[in-house]
């Protein structure tokens, strides 16, 4: 955690994960548009997010795409806040992040929407395939929903929840598009209840510095739908709720 508070002590680097959030996939050429100094400070300031884990990098084509990853804020949140108002503070966040955004024209055209979120999890390949993929693991970090699906290319996949009152609604449903068992799974991704047309979720597992490197990338929508807005703060919750399951035996409090 001292990389990621010592990466938001600077107010040019707070701007910079501000920038992000409202225009992911910035690359360094039009961050070094929006501040007074060179690209190479900026190259500087992005290599301090980069280690905090708060900012990834892409490369697609001649240009290398930055994304906020905003697991390490959610860690922190969790860290001392989460047993105070587990089911609170995801809600207001969500309320925070819809009546500040805001559509934002770029100035070199269109750039690709997703969302891209790295955690690191002290666990072995399979515990963490299991994790993501087993209906009474799922439970207890995605929101209650367990996942429900064969996992072959081209089966549904649902994330069922189960209320108080004994009911099984199925807030998210979609379709297995590739499985690599312990390293990568991709399907489609639609809530139920809206028409916002279904994007894309895939969960890529690599061995790093003797972790499990966990890279949840949501893409392929359309435009900035509720969809897009509303993954943008329920992922980092997952993330975090499933890392605190995989490495200490507990979900986080609230479930």
């Amino acid at each position: 955690m001292d990389d990621v508070f010592r990466a938001l002590s600077d107010p040019s680097r707070r701007r910079m994960l501000d920038l992000l959030k409202d225009r992911p996939g910035l690359n360094v050429s039009q961050l070094t548009e929006c501040f007074e100094f060179s690209r190479y400070a900026v190259m500087k300031h992005l290599k301090i997010l980069e280690k905090a884990g708060l900012v990834v990098a892409r490369q697609s084509g001649r240009f290398k795409q930055c994304y906020l990853n905003v697991i390490p804020l959610q860690m922190i949140s969790d860290r001392w806040m989460s047993r105070f108002s587990s089911q609170i503070a995801p809600g207001l966040t969500r309320l925070k992040h819809h009546l500040e955004s805001k559509e934002i024209d770029m100035a070199h055209g269109k750039t690709e929407l997703k969302h891209v979120f790295v955690v690191y999890i002290r666990t072995s390949r399979q515990e963490l395939w299991d994790a993501l993929t087993r209906p009474e693991l799922t439970s207890q970090y995605y929101f209650n929903s367990a996942l429900r699906s064969q996992l072959t290319p081209g089966s549904p996949i649902d994330f069922v929840l189960q209320d108080d009152k004994g009911r099984k609604p199925v807030p998210v449903k979609g379709q297995v598009s590739e499985v690599v068992p312990r390293r990568r799974l991709v399907y489609t991704f639609r809530f139920t209840d809206r028409d916002d047309p279904p994007s894309r979720v895939a969960y890529d597992l690599e061995e790093e510095r003797g972790l499990l490197k966990l890279t949840v990338t949501h893409d392929e929508f359309d435009e900035k739908t509720s969809t897009y807005r509303e993954v943008r703060s329920g992922w980092p919750y997952i993330l975090s709720g499933l890392k605190t399951l995989l490495e200490t035996g507990h979900p986080l409090a609230g479930g």
